[in-house]
């Protein structure tokens, strides 16, 4: 349940959605308000524009609207839906003479109120929505302004991005959003780390072998096939998502939970990740693309297929390892790895601690090493491998067991959808779960350090068939193996 401190530190707002008739605004946007509005988040003064470049069919936009969140919400509540429905005005996108006049005029109406524009749009178009909205005089202090990914497809052109809203928006303004991020699971790393001291005390090289962070996915790429084949897995999943949960993972306890202070520390980490050359692009990463493969039967299409573009080499598999300079992990191995048409849907992070140093029991049995397995994705989940006694006599026969805390099990009650919990931070101006422009640019600088040699090297992809857990890695030491997981 939402507490009634937390209810009571947001405002009223106006939310301005760009591009409010793409997928993004009916899947994630708009689903998200409905949830809040149920909690009482949603102040009753507020207001949502629905920015749209044909406003002809209004009655048209809010009937597709309607139904879209009628089938995507179960046992939903028509009052709660008219309500919200009732707060959408359907506003022009329409410059004149490089003016947003519409919105101007919508704006007038409910002055002195936090706005959020929210730009559900291709970032092509960003800098010229943020010039446009400070030519029309609609930024103000109260103004914040977030920006979905992707964000360029390198540093300049992440840069050349960044800097077209910079212009005309502060740093503190600027909300670049990435919803792994405003995951229940992934918001508990903090508190997992940092109230419960036997994992900080452990929390280090002395005693972590290596650490896994894996997002797979049963599907290909589906109907993102022109924004995918321009991307692939190394761009698409682990120069934001993935690297944002290292972040978590690996940085040091800031001072204060503040958004200053947090992203002081995550930064440090990305500025402590170890680039790659010529001789450790080959043997610490690997890429590979999908080809046909069956399951149950049935055929699976190859990305080539997929895509319509046989001469694609475009990755949708990627594994990597990388390290930590720093005092904490010196030494300790990170992988991470993601990709399309595996086995199973999920996202997980794995920590594995270091062996007993010495097997005192007559069995000498191999012995697995403890783990804390925090699962993400599709049932969140946090898991604790140890080793125990197998009950009855006949000696120390010792076993590994699974101490499992369900959170859905756990806590009663809806869980918000990461949307939900990153809209009200914006709302409340708390910048904690968003990526500061000095995280981007420290991110791209080391992912160029794999593009680049990935060229430089002529890296090819190795071919998996669908429907498997990729193409198999030399990345892993000798002594390691990907964590097997199961959805059961």
């Amino acid at each position: 349940m939402i507490s009634e401190k937390s209810i009571a530190s947001l405002k009223n707002f106006d939310l301005i959605i760009f591009g409010a008739n793409g997928d993004l605004a009916y899947r994630k946007i708009f689903p998200a308000l409905y949830h809040r509005l149920e909690e009482g988040q949603v102040k009753p003064k507020s207001r949502i524009a629905a920015m749209l470049r044909n406003t002809k069919n209004n009655q048209e936009y809010l009937s597709t609207l309607t139904k879209s969140l009628r089938k995507q919400i179960k046992g939903i509540d028509e009052k709660i839906l008219a309500t919200l429905i009732g707060k959408v005005d359907v506003i022009s996108a329409l410059t004149i003479n490089g003016k947003y006049a519409d919105l101007e005029s919508w704006l007038k109406k409910s002055p002195n109120k936090v706005r959020v524009y929210y730009l559900a749009t291709p970032s092509s178009v960003f800098g010229q929505i943020a010039k446009d909205l400070q030519d029309t005089s609609l930024i103000t202090d109260e103004s914040r302004i977030v920006l979905e990914k992707p964000l360029g497809k390198d540093g300049a052109s992440s840069a050349l991005i960044n800097n077209s809203i910079l212009k005309y928006f502060d740093e503190k303004q600027i909300y670049r959003i990435d919803h792994y991020l405003g995951k229940e699971t992934v918001q508990n790393l903090m508190v997992l780390r940092f109230a419960n001291y036997i994992f900080e005390n452990l929390w280090n090289a002395n005693h972590i072998e290596n650490v896994q962070i894996t997002a797979a996915e049963k599907l290909g790429i589906e109907k993102r096939g022109e924004y995918y084949d321009n991307y692939g897995a190394l761009l698409d999943m682990v120069q934001n998502h993935l690297l944002q949960l290292l972040c978590l993972i690996a940085m040091e306890p800031p001072s204060v939970l503040t958004a200053s202070q947090v992203r002081v520390e995550k930064l440090k980490v990305l500025n402590a990740l170890e680039k790659f050359n010529e001789d450790s692009i080959t043997t610490r990463t690997s890429k590979g693309q999908y080809s046909r493969g069956e399951k149950n039967g049935k055929i699976m299409p190859s990305y080539l297929e997929d895509v319509g573009t046989y001469s694609s080499e475009t990755e949708t598999y990627v594994a990597i390892k990388t390290y930590i300079n720093n005092w904490r992990w010196k030494g300790v191995p990170f992988y991470i790895r993601t990709g399309k048409r595996m086995t199973e849907k999920f996202s997980e992070i794995v920590i594995t601690f270091k062996d007993v140093p010495h097997n005192i029991f007559p069995e000498k049995k191999l012995m697995v090493p403890n783990k804390l397995i925090i699962r993400l994705q599709p049932k969140e989940k946090i898991e604790f491998i140890q080793m125990v006694k197998v009950p009855g006599p006949g000696g120390y026969r010792y076993k590994p067991l699974s101490m499992k805390m369900d959170y859905l099990e756990s806590f009663t009650g809806k869980f918000p959808e990461a949307y939900e919990r990153l809209l009200m931070d914006v709302v409340r101006g708390n910048q904690t779960l968003f990526m500061s422009n000095k995280e981007l640019k420290a991110s791209w600088e080391w992912i160029a350090s794999i593009t680049e040699n990935w060229k430089s090297s002529s890296i090819k992809n190795n071919l998996y068939n669908a429907g498997t857990d990729g193409p198999g890695d030399s990345i892993l030491e000798s002594n390691h193996n990907w964590h097997k997981t199961s959805n059961k």
